[in-house]
């Protein structure tokens, strides 16, 4: 087997998914890695991954969160 010098993506120590709607008008999933600053807690990524979608899509600031997990991304 032969060695390759690969480009990978860094990615985050934790992966998540969240899922939010606007009731009667949108439902948008997404899901991304997160590493959390020393000493965060599950409360405090929750709310730095709902304040990111906030920015990216101000009409979703307001959404109900209907899913959300967080898991260690490690196999």
């Amino acid at each position: 087997m032969t060695s390759q010098n690969q480009t990978v993506q860094q990615q985050g120590t934790h992966h998540w998914v969240i899922t939010v709607e606007l009731p009667g008008r949108a439902m948008q999933t997404l899901y991304g890695t997160y590493t959390p600053p020393a000493g965060a807690t599950r409360h405090d990524v929750f709310l730095a991954i709902k304040n990111d979608l906030a920015q990216q899509s101000p009409e979703m600031a307001r959404a109900n969160v209907v899913f959300f997990a967080l898991e260690l991304n490690q196999l």
